[in-house]
């Protein structure tokens, strides 16, 4: 069952619709009528694990991004393993390294309460996603709803589609654009990196790289070497693989612009946020650089859109998947 849906998505890529499917069902008052509470029960919920562990909005930002990127926006990403199907938290990209699912499965049963098989698990993980965001001084944008639950999940697909933190700037205009999203959903959603951390393990060949590239001296290298100082104290040469770094050291836990000041700066904490500026050969991407830097209402703007454009990827509507009981398992 895996491959065959991991197939037709494939499929789906290689024709290069212009339409995702199903996204002319997504409407912004789904649950109007049917669960009129249904969003000041997500958002309160988010609300209050915010304040008990601020970084928990990165986390569910980043459930919901390696949710869609598999497959499209179907909550598969919280299916637990069972008998014929290994889960998505398995995968490389996910594994102990993904977080916040405690925080769904509380809203997901506090929803079922109020009303019973009515909110999807997808779009708790879409609902959640904005409102974390906007608590850490973000934009807000209004979430299309309506989206149903995956039958299955794809431990393949989470390997290969999910962009690595070392990824050349080729690797991820090509994951994005498998996703239909392009290079300006690429800069703006790599945006999210102004929250969050990451381990040791996926950021330390970049701070023991050589320093040719700089210019002795000048005040970028001097910014640069005290970045790279502070994180070598964080991260020796070997060992300590698990311990965690902010993505932003100036405002780790705001939702801002500053990722992009980094960046123009050389100081980006992973591999992937560097390349998008180092490994520009014809400036577009660096032009919308430039532009989030400078102004950080375009930048949320932008954000918003591109969230927005990206909850839509290969959404399951109407008669198909189904509206989970327990966000960990299909119903029986």
């Amino acid at each position: 069952m895996e491959s065959m849906r991991l197939t037709l998505f494939l499929m789906g890529i290689l024709l290069n619709a212009t339409t995702l499917r199903g996204v002319k069902l997504l409407v912004h008052d789904y649950y109007e009528e049917k669960c009129p509470l249904a969003e000041d029960i997500v958002r309160h919920n988010v609300e209050v694990a915010l304040l008990n562990n601020p970084r928990l909005a990165a986390s569910l930002l980043r459930l919901h991004f390696h949710d869609c990127f598999v497959m499209g926006c179907d909550a598969s990403v919280l299916l637990d393993s069972v008998e014929g199907m290994t889960s998505e938290k398995l995968a490389g990209p996910n594994v102990n390294s993904l977080h916040g699912f405690e925080l769904i499965d509380k809203i997901k049963y506090l929803l079922e309460e109020e009303c019973p098989i009515t909110v999807s698990c997808a779009d708790i993980l879409a609902m959640a996603a904005r409102d974390a965001v906007q608590l850490r001084g973000g934009p807000r944008w209004e979430v299309l709803l309506g989206r149903k639950d995956s039958l299955e999940s794809s431990f393949s697909g989470a390997n290969l589609f999910i962009p690595a933190p070392n990824s050349s700037l080729e690797v991820l205009i090509d994951n994005f654009k498998q996703q239909g999203l392009d290079i300006e959903d690429l800069v703006t959603l790599s945006g999210s990196h102004t929250i969050g951390r990451a381990r040791c393990l996926n950021f330390r060949q970049r701070i023991y790289e050589s320093e040719d590239e700089y210019h002795h001296g000048n005040d970028r290298y001097k910014r640069y070497t005290t970045f790279r100082r502070i994180l070598r104290s964080i991260c020796p040469v070997e060992g300590r693989d698990n311990k965690f770094a902010p993505l932003d050291l100036q405002t780790p836990e705001r939702f801002d612009n500053q990722y992009f000041i980094n960046i123009l700066g050389g100081n980006g904490l992973l591999g992937s946020d560097n390349v998008l500026i180092s490994q520009d050969l014809d400036g577009k991407i660096t032009e919308h650089v430039w532009a989030y830097a400078s102004n950080e209402k375009l930048f949320f703007a932008s954000f918003a859109k591109s969230m927005i454009k990206m909850g839509n990827i290969n959404v399951l509507t109407g008669d198909e998947g189904e509206i989970r009981r327990n966000c960990r398992f299909v119903n029986a």
